[in-house]
C-alpha cells in the first residue's frame, strides 16, 4: 500500500518526484523518501509523517540529480520512523518497495551470515542487499535486480539505482502495481497514473513478473527469464484537474458532491430507453451471461458492502442465488461452487492484494467466468478477468471511499438488471427499473441539498465515542457502509446491525448517550422498522432518522432528529441513502479535528495481504 515514483530525466528531479508522492500519498503516510544520483553521488532524505515533512528537509538542503527514487510508506514490517522509512541503502544501491516479501526472514539470516549489517526492520532492505551482492559478484544492475526477484517470494513492486549506473533506474512488479510513464528526454515508474500525470499522459503498464530498465531516452521490459518482452503504450484519460481539490476544504467532501456525475459517466452509453445495452460487460458477455445459474461475489470494505447490496437485488429481480465474501476469507477455505456460477471481483484500484489473490485463486475452482467491477482500466484484475465493467469515478484520493461505491452500485444494477431481464422479470417491471436507476444521479444530487441541515446535526455525535447504526432489507450494507465510514475518519466506534438483531444483543448498550442512526426508506420492511425503533424509543436512545416521507415516521423526530430523503425509488434507495451518511460522517470527522483525507493506520489501495 506504498506509493512509488522515480526518474531519469535531463532536469532535476527530486522536486518532480517529490510532486509524484504527494499525488500518491493516500497510498500511505507513516514517512516518505527521496535518493537521487548526480554523478555517481548518492543523496537521500527521509522523514517520519507525511510528504511535506520530508519535502520542508530536501528544500533546506536541496540537491540535483537527474535520476531518482521516491517513496511514501504504509508501515508493514517495522514501525513509522526515519530509519525504516525508504529509500534503503545497501552499499552502492538504494531500492524502495511496495508489497511484502514473505521470505525475507530466511534471506535476512543468510546475508546476516554472509556479514551482511542491517539498519532497519523492513522486509524491503533484504532486497537492497541482496542486489548489492549480486553486483559484487559481476552482474550490472538489471541482471541482479532479475536474479534477486528469482528468489521472492511474495509481493512486490520496487524502484532501484546504483552508484555505479547513473542514468538508469531498473523496476520489476509481482503481485503489486507498477507503470512507466513516457516522456520526452525523461521516463517515470510509479505505482499508477496518478503520480505521473502532472509530466506525461503516455503509460506503459507492466505484467506480473515484468523487470523494466529506464533510462531518460529509452524503455527496456524484460521477462523473468531475461528475455525482452513487448507491452502496448496506452494514453490515460485521466487529467491534472481530476487530482486537484479545488474549491472543497478536504477531497472527501469534493468525491461526495462528486457522485452526481460519476455515476452518471458509469450509467452512460450502458443504459437507453429500451433497457440496459448489450455487450456492455464485453463482446463474449452474452453467453457466459445467459448460462449464469449462480453468483459468487468477493470484494473487501466497502467493496463488499456494495456487494451485499448487489446480492439483494440480484436474488429478488433476476431469482438467482449470491454468496458475497470477504476476499481475504475466501482464499483459505474451500467454498463450494455452484453448477455455471459466475465469480464477480469488485475493486475500486483493481489492485487489491486479497481480491486480486481471489480471482487467480477461482481459476482453478471452476466457476463459468469471471467478471471484474473496477474503476481503472489498465489494472491487474481488469486485465485478468473474463469480462469487465468500469465504474467510471475517476480518481478518488480520500481515504475513505465515497464516489467509489455508488459507482459500483450502479454498476451492479446494471448487472442485476441484465441478469433479470435474461431470466425471466415481468417486462414492465423491468423498464420501471431501468427507469428509476437512470434517475440515479438526479436523486444523489438532491441528497446533496441535506448537506446544511447534516452539518447541524453532526454537532450531536462529537462528544460521543460510540454509534449504532441500523437497517433493514438492502438497507442494512446501507447502515455498514455507514457506519465504516464514521469509524474511518472521526474515530468513533460505531456498529451497524439488521435492525431486527437489536434485541439479540445490542439493545444492552442503547441508551441516552449512545446515538442510533436508522435508514428508513419507504417500503414493505418499514413497519417492522418503525417496531424496531420503538425499542430504541424506550430505553431513552438518541434517534437519528433518515426517512424518505413514509407516513407514520413523524412521531420519531420528538425522540431524536429526522432527516427527509427523496430515495427516488425503492430500487435506487441504497445509493441514495449513502449519500447523507457519508455526509454525517465527513462532517462529525471535520468537527473533531481529525484528518479527514488521510485517517491515521489506514490507506488507500490495500495491495498487501
Amino acid at each position: 500500500m506504498c506509493g512509488i515514483v522515480a526518474a531519469a530525466a535531463q532536469r532535476d528531479v527530486a522536486p518532480l518526484l517529490i510532486v509524484g508522492l504527494k499525488a500518491l500519498e493516500y497510498r500511505g503516510y507513516d514517512s516518505s523518501g527521496v535518493a537521487v544520483l548526480d554523478h555517481g553521488t548518492l543523496r537521500r532524505v527521509r522523514a517520519k509523517g507525511k510528504v511535506r515533512e520530508m519535502e520542508a528537509l530536501y528544500l533546506a538542503d536541496p540537491f540535483p540529480g537527474g535520476t531518482g527514487i521516491a517513496h511514501t510508506r504504509w508501515a508493514t514490517h517495522g514501525v513509522p520512523n526515519e530509519a525504516n522509512a525508504h529509500p534503503h541503502v545497501a552499499g552502492r544501491v538504494a531500492l524502495v518497495h511496495n508489497g511484502i516479501i514473505e521470505n525475507y526472514v530466511s534471506l535476512r539470516s543468510e546475508l546476516q551470515a554472509g556479514g551482511h549489517v542491517f539498519t532497519s526492520e523492513t522486509d524491503t532492505e533484504v532486497m537492497a542487499a541482496l542486489i548489492e551482492r549480486h553486483i559484487l559478484q559481476g552482474l550490472n544492475l538489471r541482471e541482479a535486480v532479475l536474479a534477486t526477484v528469482r528468489s521472492l517470494e511474495g509481493a512486490y513492486a520496487i524502484a532501484v539505482i546504483s552508484r555505479d549506473e547513473p542514468g538508469h533506474v531498473v523496476g520489476a512488479r509481482r503481485g503489486a502495481p507498477l507503470l512507466v510513464g513516457l516522456g520526452i528526454g525523461e521516463n517515470f515508474l510509479g505505482s499508477d497514473a496518478q503520480a505521473l500525470i502532472q509530466v506525461t499522459n503516455k503509460m506503459l503498464y507492466l505484467d506480473e513478473d515484468d523487470v523494466v530498465e529506464i533510462t531518460r531516452d529509452s524503455v527496456h521490459v524484460y521477462g523473468l527469464d531475461g528475455s525482452p518482452v513487448q507491452r502496448a503504450v496506452h494514453e490515460s484519460e485521466l487529467s491534472s484537474d481530476a487530482v486537484e481539490r479545488g474549491e472543497y476544504r478536504h477531497y472527501m467532501q469534493k468525491e461526495i458532491f462528486e457522485q452526481p456525475r460519476a455515476v452518471a459517466d458509469t450509467l452512460e452509453a450502458r443504459i437507453g430507453p429500451k433497457g440496459v445495452l448489450p455487450n456492455i460487460f464485453g463482446i463474449d458477455s452474452d453467453a457466459l451471461l445467459q448460462r449464469t445459474r449462480a453468483l459468487h461475489i468477493i470484494a473487501c470494505g466497502t467493496s463488499y458492502h456494495a456487494g451485499l447490496v448487489a446480492k439483494y437485488w440480484i436474488e429478488e429481480y433476476a431469482r438467482l442465488p449470491v454468496s458475497v465474501e470477504v476476499a481475504s476469507e475466501y482464499r483459505y477455505r474451500d467454498a463450494v461452487v455452484p453448477a455455471d456460477s459466475l465469480f464477480v471481483a469488485i475493486s475500486q484500484s483493481g489492485e487489491t492484494a486479497d481480491t486480486l489473490a481471489a480471482l487467480r485463486e477461482s481459476r482453478r475452482r471452476g466457476y463459468l467466468g469471471t467478471l471484474a467491477i473496477c474503476n481503472v482500466p489498465e489494472s491487474s484484475l481488469v486485465r485478468e478477468a473474463d469480462l469487465k465493467l468500469m465504474t467510471r469515478a475517476g480518481p478518488e484520493i480520500g481515504v475513505a471511499s465515497t464516489k467509489a461505491f455508488t459507482t459500483q452500485l450502479a454498476a451492479l444494477a446494471l448487472l442485476a438488471l441484465e441478469l433479470a431481464r435474461r431470466n425471466g422479470l415481468d417486462p414492465d417491471r423491468y423498464a420501471s427499473l431501468c427507469t428509476e436507476l437512470q434517475h440515479l444521479p438526479r436523486a444523489i444530487e438532491n441528497a446533496l441539498k441535506l448537506e446544511p441541515a447534516i452539518m447541524a446535526l453532526a454537532g450531536e455525535f462529537i462528544h460521543h465515542e460510540h454509534a449504532l447504526f441500523l437497517g433493514r432489507g438492502a438497507q442494512y450494507p446501507v447502515a455498514l457502509e455507514g457506519s465504516l465510514k464514521l469509524k474511518e475518519i472521526s474515530y468513533i466506534h460505531a456498529e451497524a446491525y439488521p435492525a431486527g438483531e437489536l434485541k439479540h444483543g445490542p439493545l444492552a448498550l442503547v441508551d441516552e448517550n449512545m446515538p442510533v442512526v436508522a435508514v428508513a426508506p419507504n417500503g414493505p420492511l418499514l413497519d417492522k422498522l418503525k417496531s424496531n425503533l420503538q425499542e430504541v424509543r424506550a430505553r431513552g436512545g438518541r434517534l437519528i432518522v433518515f426517512a424518505d416521507g413514509a407516513a407514520g415516521m413523524d412521531d420519531m423526530a420528538t425522540y431524536g432528529a429526522m432527516l427527509r430523503v427523496d430515495a427516488g425509488g425503492s430500487f435506487i434507495a441504497p445509493a441514495v441513502f449513502t449519500v447523507p451518511l457519508q455526509l454525517l460522517a465527513y462532517h462529525v470527522a471535520v468537527l473533531r479535528g481529525t484528518d479527514v483525507d488521510q485517517p491515521r493506520n489506514l490507506a488507500k489501495s490495500v495491495t498487501v495481504e
